[in-house]
């Protein structure tokens, strides 16, 4: 692992989580970050001292994520206003990872909890303009962090920490919402590209009325001609594996993705190992996901972590949990989770040219790479004699893209949490509390929408390539060119033109 000059160094001391979990950046194990005001005052006076990177690609790369850091925290001042930073800060499920010996990952998890103390109370000081919404839909998320912890220090300033925002979930503004310029800024300097949120909601409703076509002709080859698509699609999620096959028909679906990717060859990399298997206990709250060998990591295997639903809870929650990987979902979660998606891409992280490439990761592009994959997957043929999987595809962009609207309402104060629940109703399969969570997320994930967005970008250029390299396009370019950048801001992605 190399030596991080200062002026990437200086980034990475504001977003420590990021660096040592995504970006496999160790030497922050058993570290916290000082999201103190004047921890975060400092760090941000720290930014840019150094020479630019000598590529120019790269230089400007990381001119977007230092301000990008500006905005968020100078700006807006969002560890302010917004636990999740100072959760990631705390968050111990980092070490549950395989990346290194067990005895080397306690030591770091012990050294961490021992600072939590300190972190907690930097926190407190932090956290004096938390609204009300956001504080009641994370409280569930602050509480699950003492888990398994029997620290009593750690405990007592957890109990602290707990009480803060019950206050603040009381007594906080009861309105959540960024402002349509703020949300503009969020996401524009995060991406280095200006952003018009009325152009991009007209752009949201414009997708979902494709989405809607393509899912309606996808039911009409399944033989329903009759019946509303999304009445189908909520039919067609109670068909799923029982809570103790998921596990297995994830691994059979990872297989076969990985194969057609391979067979296809969509990516520039096909090596790597992708184990399959039950999420650490630390990180069971997430149903699927992707844990990936990363950049500054020795070589090992990447997980793809399946959650079952936990057998005490009442029956219609287990339920609802496993529609989630029914037989029409599950096969579009493990394409975008595993190849050509996630596992795919950190497959071509690790080979990228420098630093800033590996290291520098938008997560706008990391999401909206892999949602573009389960699209780019319909198109090539995978699974082509089981119109399933395209509706599943289709489905779960619609749930994305409604995401992106949601946002853009709730931020511009155009809709509020109510009304985004009703509109996931009305545009997808979810209903009562599962549309009403997408909703809330809006409020404390301002940038939610980013699947979509990366995804149309992603297609947007495509497209250009298309045009300009004429009989010279070919996928395996594209998607290699595109790769090569790593995970970069979406406003720099066209440097591969």
């Amino acid at each position: 692992m190399t030596d991080l000059d200062a002026r990437l160094r200086a980034i990475t001391d504001l977003t420590v989580a990021e660096a040592r979990e995504a970006g496999g950046r160790h030497e922050y194990d058993g570290r916290i970050q000082d999201l103190s005001p004047e921890g975060v005052r400092t760090g941000l006076a720290r930014l840019g001292e150094g020479p630019a990177p000598a590529d120019p690609h790269d230089a400007e790369h990381l001119r977007v994520f230092e301000e990008s850091l500006r905005y968020q925290f100078g700006e807006l001042e969002l560890h302010r206003k917004n636990p999740l930073f100072h959760l990631s800060n705390l968050d111990l499920a980092c070490y549950d990872r395989d990346y290194a010996p067990q005895e080397e990952r306690a030591a770091a998890k012990a050294a961490h909890l021992a600072l939590w103390p300190e972190a907690i109370g930097q926190a407190i000081d932090s956290l004096d303009q938390v609204p009300a919404p956001v504080a009641t839909s994370l409280i569930g998320a602050v509480k699950g962090l003492s888990a398994g912890v029997t620290d009593e220090a750690a405990l007592r300033a957890h109990g602290r920490l707990v009480a803060h925002l019950e206050r603040a979930a009381a007594e906080g503004d009861p309105d959540a919402a960024l402002g349509g310029q703020a949300l503009a800024g969020l996401m524009g300097t995060a991406e280095g590209l200006p952003v018009d949120l009325g152009r991009l909601a007209e752009r949201a409703d414009a997708e979902r009325d494709r989405l809607m076509a393509l899912l309606a002709e996808s039911c009409v080859k399944l033989g329903e001609k009759e019946r509303a698509p999304l009445d189908v699609v909520r039919e067609l999620v109670k068909d799923h594996p029982d809570a103790d096959d998921v596990i297995e028909a994830a691994r059979i679906g990872t297989e076969k993705a990985i194969a057609f990717t391979r067979e296809k060859d969509l990516v520039p990399y096909h090596d790597g190992e992708c184990l399959v298997g039950p999420a650490p206990e630390s990180r069971s709250w997430a149903m699927a996901m992707m844990s990936w060998n990363s950049p500054g990591e020795p070589e090992g295997p990447s997980w793809y972590h399946i959650t079952p639903p936990d057998p005490s809870w009442p029956e219609r929650e287990r339920e609802e949990w496993l529609e989630v990987f029914s037989h029409t979902t599950l096969p579009a979660i493990n394409v975008h989770e595993v190849a050509p998606g996630h596992f795919s891409h950190s497959r071509a992280l690790r080979r990228a040219p420098s630093d800033v490439r590996r290291l520098l990761q938008s997560v706008a592009f990391i999401e909206g790479w892999a949602h573009y994959a389960e699209e780019l997957c319909v198109e090539e043929g995978f699974e082509a004699g089981d119109p399933r999987f395209e509706i599943g595809v289709w489905v779960e962009a619609l749930v994305r893209v409604t995401r992106l609207a949601c946002a853009i309402g709730v931020h511009t104060g155009r809709m509020t949490v109510e009304e985004g629940a009703r509109r996931f109703e009305s545009d997808t399969h979810l209903v009562g509390p599962a549309a009403l969570s997408e909703a809330r997320r809006a409020s404390f994930d301002p940038t939610y929408g980013r699947y979509t967005w990366g995804k149309l970008l992603i297609l947007d250029l495509r497209e250009r390539a298309r045009q300009e390299w004429g009989a010279g396009y070919s996928p395996q370019r594209f998607h290699k060119a595109l790769l090569d950048l790593g995970a970069p801001p979406l406003g720099l992605m066209d440097g591969i033109l």
